[in-house]
């Protein structure tokens, strides 16, 4: 087995493997048994997105080889108004967070199935930190409260419940990683 190392995207054969991942992964492509006992990840992201927001604040990837094998999406605030299903996170943000606070999106966080448990969501997560702390006082990410996979997970790593909302007949946890 590879070693599997952090970094991130900088290249199209990278992005182009992460909607790989994503394709696979989303709820749609999934039983609801897998989707209850793995977790699934719920925005479909085109190339031309995930290019313009890898340009403005490169995603972390963990990779095996040549193969990216998990993502995590940075998202500035100034994408908030391009993918529908996230625009009502954006509002519950500016409601409940503080405006002083410096803060990133994690827009979504996917491990390849042959590479879970064994670290790889922690150690993007803490690649994220070590990246990105230094600029922003903490992270935000929404879960979709049905996802309890990645609930525990990301509590296990250190978020903690920002707020809940119900949303396009969703139930999502707002949820938030302080690095201060």
């Amino acid at each position: 087995m590879q070693d599997i190392i952090y970094k991130r995207v900088d290249s199209n054969e990278e992005l182009d493997q992460i909607i790989e991942l994503q394709k696979i992964n989303i709820r749609t492509s999934i039983s609801e048994d897998e989707s209850k006992s793995e977790g699934f990840v719920t925005v479909h992201h085109d190339f031309e997105i995930l290019k313009a927001m890898n340009g403005k604040c490169a995603h972390i990837i963990a990779k095996s080889g040549s193969k990216v094998i998990g993502y995590a999406l940075c998202m500035l605030k100034e994408f908030k108004e391009n993918i529908e299903v996230l625009k009502p996170m954006f509002q519950q943000i500016d409601k409940c967070l503080n405006k002083n606070k410096t803060y990133l999106v994690m827009g979504q966080i996917c491990v390849d199935k042959a590479f879970r448990k064994r670290g790889v969501f922690r150690g993007m997560y803490d690649f994220m930190k070590q990246e990105m702390s230094s600029k922003y006082d903490m992270i935000i990410t929404e879960v979709d409260e049905k996802n309890t996979r990645s609930l525990n997970a990301h509590y296990t790593v250190g978020f903690k419940l920002l707020y809940s909302y119900n949303s396009s007949q969703q139930d999502w946890a707002l949820l938030v990683w302080d690095w201060n």
